[in-house]
């Protein structure tokens, strides 16, 4: 089996939302870092260990380490 990052940030979706997989699993819809720590922490990640721009630790799909902005309505 081909080596993978455990944590892998999906590509935004149209609501600035970005879907979060910890070692395959479906972790939520993150909208930003505090959220997406939180998801890691539940899976069991020390908050000291995250490292959200360590990429051998965590995948940026679809864009960089960035949060979009949800449109306007």
């Amino acid at each position: 089996m081909a080596w993978q990052t455990p944590i892998v940030i999906h590509p935004p979706a149209a609501d600035g939302g970005r879907r979060v997989t910890v070692r395959g699993q479906d972790a939520g819809v993150a909208h930003g870092d505090r959220d997406l720590v939180e998801f890691l922490r539940r899976a069991g990640l020390d908050e000291a260990d995250i490292a959200l721009d360590d990429p051998h630790l965590v995948e940026w799909r679809g864009g960089p380490h960035v949060w979009s902005e949800p449109p306007r309505r």
